[in-house]
């Protein structure tokens, strides 16, 4: 980041505020009066500021001068208007807007320290608040494209229309083809099993890392309830197909099974990684993929079992913690340029109930308003002794929001597979029902 003469830019801020609405309106969330030095410049800006917030405009001169109700204001504008004559009104938009960020983030870095300073002293200071301040400050960005406009831009839909929209299959054919292909490769997307407690969202979660690292792709697993070893013995039992109770009797079988997969699919990568529950944040996660992005790792996908237990600073009470960190863990997706596949529990009106619906998901109901598709996990009676777990969909922005299907899982070794049989039969069901429908 390029140094600039914070001092004099001040001078540019405030004259472009007066004269430049678009520029005003980009900046005015960002820019506190505390930010300005010199006092006469925080003056006028207050005035800017207050008859923006509730104009929605920038204030006439003559509109400035009727809020200059006392000699100290007047003399404040005086001042500041005699400052512009060292300006050159001839602005490169994209060097305007460049500094301008530079002075944001360096004042807002330099307040926020400040303010840590005085609360250093007192008891239970929040570390997580502290980073969330200088993150936010950090992150400061002025976005100066104005938007895609539909009526104009014709030709760049029509080309993205055609373009091909890259997926991640998620192994399961079912899932896939209502995903529209599977997870967005390129991310902006957070999908979300949902089930009650001990159902096997840990094990879906588990199967989809598997299946994507199948395809020679690298994986992020965050697991914030199970050992980090505990979950490599899972998805090795998974990988290799030797049975959990048999991997130390098998340990030979097992690690040949385990150098051959890992031989077939060369650039695929399964990290995982445990913390403890409820102790980072969303921007906790985000540093830590930042470190191992810089120590050479590139993922494909990140998942995280799960959302609940991920903290957050932001919200008194657990709707407003859980909206909060699926908001910021779905912009991770955006950062990392990949999906995020993540769970969440059922509330207890979620419990023991065939196909639960969006109304069973616990903590907050921001959590499925966030979420881009959400598929449910039940079992009805008796399906756990015939290895059966059912998915149905309940939230999806890619497609249909409804429909089901039969899943195998081989509890030996905690795999999960498409009954092909059970769910062929309903789809042959629903297609006759749709024939019979039409000849009616």
């Amino acid at each position: 980041m390029a140094k600039i003469d914070l001092g004099f830019f001040e001078k540019v801020i405030v004259y472009k505020s007066l004269t430049d609405e678009a520029y005003l309106s980009s900046i005015i969330r960002f820019l506190q009066p505390k930010f300005f030095e010199d006092k006469d410049i925080r003056s006028v800006f207050n005035i800017i500021r207050s008859f923006f917030e509730e104009r929605g405009t920038i204030p006439t001169r003559t509109e400035i001068k009727s809020h200059l109700i006392n000699d100290d204001l007047k003399t404040s504008f005086k001042n500041v208007v005699h400052q512009f004559v060292d300006i050159d009104k001839n602005f490169n938009k994209d060097e305007l807007y460049s500094n301008t960020e530079t002075f944001l983030k360096e004042k807002a870095v330099y307040h926020t320290m400040m303010e840590i300073a005085d609360e250093y002293g007192k008891e239970n200071v929040d570390t997580s608040a502290i980073l969330q301040k200088f993150d936010t400050a950090c992150n400061i960005s002025l976005t100066t494209e104005m938007g895609f406009n539909l009526l104009k831009d014709i030709d760049k839909l029509v080309d993205n229309i055609s373009a091909e929209v890259r997926h991640i299959p998620s192994g399961w054919d079912w899932l896939d083809e209502r995903l529209g292909g599977g997870f967005l490769e390129n991310g902006r997307s957070l999908y979300i099993f949902t089930g009650e407690t001990n159902i096997g969202k840990s094990i879906f979660l588990g199967n989809v890392a598997v299946n994507i690292a199948n395809q020679n792709k690298s994986v992020l697993l965050v697991t914030l309830e199970m050992p980090e070893i505990i979950y490599a013995q899972r998805l090795g039992s998974n990988i290799t197909k030797v049975p959990l109770v048999k991997l130390k009797s098998e340990l030979p079988t097992f690690k040949q099974l385990m150098e051959e997969h890992a031989t077939s699919i060369p650039d695929a990568c399964v990290m995982i990684k445990e913390f403890p529950p409820s102790t980072i944040t969303p921007l906790h996660l985000k540093s830590y993929i930042q470190q191992l992005i810089h120590g050479g790792y590139k993922f494909d996908a990140i998942v995280v079992d799960y959302v609940n237990l991920l903290n957050s600073p932001l919200g008194t009470t657990s709707y407003e913690r859980v909206k909060h960190v699926t908001e910021q863990l779905r912009a991770l997706s955006y950062i990392f340029n990949c999906p995020i596949i993540t769970a969440t529990q059922s509330n207890r009106s979620g419990y023991s109930v065939s196909d639960p619906g969006l109304n069973t998901i616990s903590e907050s109901i921001g959590l499925a308003m966030t979420a881009d598709a959400i598929m449910s996990i039940w079992q009805e009676d008796q399906d756990r002794e015939l290895g059966v777990i059912k998915m149905s969909m309940i939230k999806n922005r890619f497609g249909p929001n409804f429909g089901r299907c039969d899943m195998r899982i081989d509890y030996s070794t905690l795999t999960i597979t498409e009954d092909e049989h059970s769910n062929d039969t309903e789809a042959s069901s629903s297609s006759a029902n749709i024939l019979a429908a039409l000849s009616l």
